[in-house]
């Protein structure tokens, strides 16, 4: 017969303890209470024999117990209770008598902030740390009382000897468990995690969970659909770094209770137990975007780590090395910040390199900002007068700015340009859904007919997705074609007959695809037209930057040396430094050159390289297309189409034909307070080349007989301003946004991004496999750069 299992104890995760624990804290009064209170044991007379600590290194001789660290036990036992009951409710982790010592009885650690001292100093039991005190304690001090240190000078007293331990590389491996911050400023952001498995102690009222059912994985909460986006008062409602539990696919979120590649990479000694460094890097993202206008030091955050022991020191320490590394990675400390001199945002060791930028736009501007920021000399040649690249704003409208570029940012929600807004105090439009189309002739077009085309168009496009899943790049054909075996297809197969004004609502929505590709569908690849959504997009709301880019723009690159008229014709990296020549003969030398020039340049060689770039690079170049769409802008004495639109933020051109459809597809009001008279329209797809042989105001002649058709009722007047665009002949620019060609594969993006030698890096939204055709993609690319740059 069997005999009965015995109750074994339920292990914690990380089952070690946050320091010496009352073990060492408390060795001199035990060895002392031990001496006076010994007993005699079996054999009589001798002294009791204790048994040695778990942790080979530790130096105790005696235990304490851990309810005598009351007055009572029977305090000390009731406490423990108390305690216990609140973390069973809202930690993971066993509320074993460890942990209540670690969480409770261990005393706290200080630091002298006399920039002369800057000793710790252990405070007395009954004192609970707080980033007031954490702030301002100098030695002598009793923090909480009336009582003024005496006169003597307390900082001159040796610090404790344990103190230097701390530092010691082996010392983290001998904690029993791992630090718990209390009242962390991440535990609002955090709410809907278990504490404990994201840094954090379960004793805290802060951490107190939202919602707790069944069982879950450690540090994962139980909820059986996503919990929705957390929002804490006064930070920006586009902050949300942290993945709530069972959420995706969004954009640079991380995961608080388990450490990224990069980090692991970092940080190899947590790899076993994370837990330490999950409460630090929390913390510090937490604290970034509390307050992402000012540079976050250490300093800065040191008086919010609020935990029990010396391993308070330790996590000190290493609070530096995290916020160094998420400085230099771009996830703190970026944006438009522009520091001085003396705050530097990395350590002196980083500052020792000279860097040239090729490129004025949002991928260059970010990477010089971010490397200036870090220390490192930077020099930056643009080739235009103007900076920018393919962001130019023209304020010469009355009232409004108008992008000739980019102007929209596609999902709000951690995207930088959202961080820089913040940062700038300037807010952008959150643009509606609502898009009537409206047919020539003036009918607005039934809602049902929009929503049935809408359906058919997407569904043409998952039957794309079906055909592509087994398909290799040698069997990719162009998505136009494509779509068009499918449609046909369909209507064989169905024996569905669309009415025209149907088949027209379905060339509009072709129209708005090839909008986003920046081409027509018949250079555009069916394997890989939308690769990048492959990967977490920016979620939320759809604006439009009514102030424009060149805000941003213009604040990244204050102070930075700039050299406009400056184009770069030759990159030599043969030799231990890289020559770059301009085209009047001007050398500059660096250790390091960033190039961001447009894809349309490389792909024409606008640049020499010596030696001569990869051929897998140029493959990779020449496997992506250099997308063109064109815009032109209209300002009228009135506002014509109000009455018709009803306040929307756009409307659509129904197109007559195919052969039209990318023609004035979509005009949008450029005044969200619809009060000046903008409209703004886009040139895409073969449309663009049919524009390209007519002087702007044959272009202008088009787009105002295209609006006195879909405004038909009433007069539609002259225009009093316009601009056409013309980026595809801009010889430094040539071209609006990168797509990938038939044949080719979103692998191209990395390959262009590979730097070489170590020497020569590529940035650009043509390098950004996640997000490209965008500003965040090439201002996330340069960040991207300035990192390497920086690490190498």
């Amino acid at each position: 017969m069997a005999t009965p299992r015995g109750r074994t104890k339920k292990k914690a995760p990380f089952d070690h303890s946050p320091d010496s624990l009352p073990l060492r804290s408390s060795g001199r009064q035990a060895k002392k209470k031990a001496t006076e209170t010994t007993d005699e044991d079996e054999d009589g007379g001798s002294e009791k024999k204790y048994r040695k600590c778990e942790k080979a290194g530790c130096t105790a001789t005696y235990p304490v117990c851990f309810a005598s660290a009351s007055e009572s036990h029977k305090d000390g036992y009731d406490k423990y209770t108390t305690w216990k009951k609140v973390w069973t409710s809202n930690g993971k982790t066993e509320p074993s008598p460890k942990a209540f010592m670690a969480d409770q009885q261990l005393p706290y650690w200080v630091q002298c902030t006399k920039p002369e001292c800057g000793k710790w100093r252990q405070l007395t039991k009954e004192i609970q740390l707080t980033p007031q005190i954490a702030n301002t304690y100098r030695c002598g001090m009793k923090p909480n009382t009336a009582v003024k240190p005496e006169t003597s000078d307390h900082c001159s007293l040796p610090e404790d000897l344990r103190v230097l331990e701390v530092s010691n590389h082996w010392w983290y491996s001998m904690l029993i468990l791992p630090p718990l911050l209390k009242d962390s400023v991440a535990a609002p952001l955090l709410s809907a995690y278990y504490p404990d498995c994201v840094g954090m102690s379960p004793s805290c009222t802060s951490t107190h969970r939202t919602a707790t059912t069944g069982n879950a994985s450690p540090g994962k909460l139980e909820h059986s659909k996503a919990a929705p986006s957390v929002h804490v008062p006064g930070m920006n409602r586009y902050f949300q770094p942290f993945y709530q539990p069972n959420e995706c696919g969004k954009a640079l979120c991380v995961r608080p209770d388990v450490m990224e590649l990069d980090e692991l990479y970092e940080f190899p000694e947590y790899s076993r137990d994370p837990t330490m460094y999950l409460a630090l890097r929390n913390l510090i993202l937490a604290l970034w975007y509390t307050n992402c206008k000012e540079a976050l030091t250490p300093q800065k955050c040191i008086p919010h780590i609020i935990v029990r022991g010396l391993v308070r020191i330790r996590c000190v320490q290493e609070v530096e090395r995290i916020l160094y590394f998420m400085t230099r990675k771009g996830l703190i400390n970026t944006g438009v910040l522009n520091v001085g001199a003396d705050q530097y945002l990395l350590p002196k060791d980083y500052h020792n390199k000279t860097v040239i930028v090729i490129g004025a736009g949002p991928a260059g501007l970010a990477a010089a900002r971010q490397l200036h920021n870090f220390g490192i000399k930077v020099t930056v040649l643009e080739a235009k007068d103007r900076i920018g690249g393919r962001v130019w704003d023209d304020k010469s409208f009355k009232g409004v700015t108008v992008g000739r570029g980019a102007q929209i940012v596609n999902g709000c929600i951690n995207n930088p340009m959202a961080l820089m807004c913040e940062q700038l105090g300037i807010s952008m439009h959150k643009l509606g859904e609502r898009c009537d189309l409206i047919q020539e002739g003036g009918r607005i077009t039934d809602p049902t007919i929009d929503k049935r085309m809408d359906f058919h168009f997407n569904a043409l496009l998952d039957v794309v997705s079906e055909w592509r899943k087994d398909k290799t790049q040698l069997q990719d054909v162009p998505l136009g074609e494509k779509i068009e075996e499918i449609y046909k297809a369909f209507i064989k197969e169905s024996g569905i007959q669309f009415s025209e004004l149907e088949g027209q609502v379905l060339q509009f929505h072709l129209s708005n695809l090839e909008y986003a590709c920046g081409s027509n569908l018949h250079q555009v690849s069916a394997r890989s037209w939308d690769h990048n959504e492959f990967f977490a997009q920016f979620a939320g709301d759809h604006t439009l930057l009514t102030p424009g880019y060149s805000v941003i723009i213009e604040k990244l690159a204050e102070g930075l040396d700039i050299r406009l008229q400056s184009p770069v014709q030759s990159i030599d990296y043969s030799g231990d430094e890289a020559q770059v020549t301009i085209t009047d003969g001007t050398g500059y030398s660096a250790q390091k050159v960033l190039v961001t020039v447009p894809l349309a340049l490389l792909q024409k060689g606008a640049i020499q390289f010596n030696p001569p770039l990869p051929e897998k690079k140029m493959k990779a170049i020449n496997s992506l297309g250099a997308g063109i769409i064109e815009k032109i802008a209209l300002q009228f004495p009135y506002r014509f189409w109000d009455s018709k639109v009803q306040g929307a933020d756009f409307f659509g051109h129904v197109p007559p034909s195919a052969s039209k459809r990318g023609l004035f597809a979509v005009f949008y009001d450029m005044d969200p307070q619809k009060k000046h008279s903008v409209l703004m329209s886009v040139i895409a797809g073969e449309a663009v080349a049919s524009v390209r042989t007519l002087d702007d105001k044959q272009v202008l002649q088009q787009c105002v007989a295209t609006l006195r058709e879909l405004f038909k009722e009433q007069e539609v007047p002259d225009p009093t301003k316009y601009f056409v665009t013309r980026w595809s002949t801009d010889p430094w620019i040539q071209m609006a946004y990168s797509f990938v060609k038939t044949g080719g594969s979103g692998e191209a993006y990395d390959i262009i991004a590979e730097e070489i030698q170590g020497t020569i890096f590529f940035a650009g939204e043509a390098t950004n496999r996640h997000f490209p055709q965008t500003v965040t993609g090439a201002y996330l690319s340069g960040v991207r750069e300035a990192s390497k740059i920086a690490a190498f």
